[in-house]
């Protein structure tokens, strides 16, 4: 074989070896992608279906249901109204599907509680299947004072959901609040939540956590119902 000849047999043997391995990384490129995808479902529609049809729908995608609230609405008791996130989304399999589910029609008349004690108030709450929701504290001069001075929603109106926020006199001169209930808002809705009451988050933390919505807060401190104050330190851990 000339040198010539030799050299042509070893071009031809390159361009051969470059071709296989081109094909080689081209098949591993498609195999990680379909791997990628095949962990990832789409978000079915789940709004106006039962909770129990919800949860059949998820399960056949390895997804989960997580019920965030109730609330009265127009359609049947346990169907959903609300879905987080929205159909269509790609979830990864394993993940929990937020959804509020109804209560039913509106059939729960809100009893007054202006000038009434928080106690007092608690008590009303139960007897009519209400809950006790967000209390304001606001400063008032005499310190002994416990008296609600405004409610949402107002007495006498169809409840929208089994929540009722008061506001009521303190003695004192800082204001004191309630902490919320943080855990699954948007960090960005619970940072202007805590910012109408006069309070500031004082640490963010990311973490990990597939189960939830990315931007999600997972944990909270001070916990719910806790007193806090202008001053308190309020740390969010949010899913990244």
């Amino acid at each position: 074989m000339s040198f010539r000849e030799r050299i042509e047999w070893l071009l031809r043997v390159g361009l051969l070896v470059f071709v296989l391995a081109a094909a080689a990384f081209l098949s591993a490129v498609m195999a990680m992608r379909f791997a990628i995808q095949g962990r990832e479902v789409e978000m079915p529609n789940l709004v106006g279906k039962s909770s129990a049809d919800s949860l059949a729908l998820l399960r056949a995608r390895g997804l989960s249901l997580r019920v965030a609230d109730r609330v009265y609405s127009d359609l049947p008791a346990n169907a959903v109204v609300r879905q987080s996130p929205a159909p269509g989304e790609n979830m990864k399999v394993s993940q929990d599907a937020h959804v509020i589910l109804s209560l039913g029609p509106q059939n729960v008349t809100v009893p007054e509680l202006a000038g009434e004690s928080l106690r007092v108030a608690r008590i009303q709450l139960l007897q009519s299947g209400l809950q006790l929701g967000e209390v304001t504290s606001y400063p008032a001069s005499d310190p002994s004072s416990d008296m609600i001075l405004q409610q949402n929603p107002l007495s006498g109106s169809r409840a929208t959901s089994l929540r009722v926020n008061l506001l009521v006199a303190q003695g004192g001169s800082q204001a004191a609040y309630v902490m919320p209930w943080l855990v699954g808002m948007q960090s960005q809705d619970a940072e202007r939540l805590l910012a109408s009451a006069g309070l500031k988050i004082a640490k963010t933390t990311l973490a990990e956590s597939p189960e939830w919505p990315k931007g999600t807060v997972i944990e909270q401190t001070p916990d719910r119902g806790t007193k806090a104050t202008s001053e308190t330190s309020i740390e969010l851990t949010v899913a990244q």
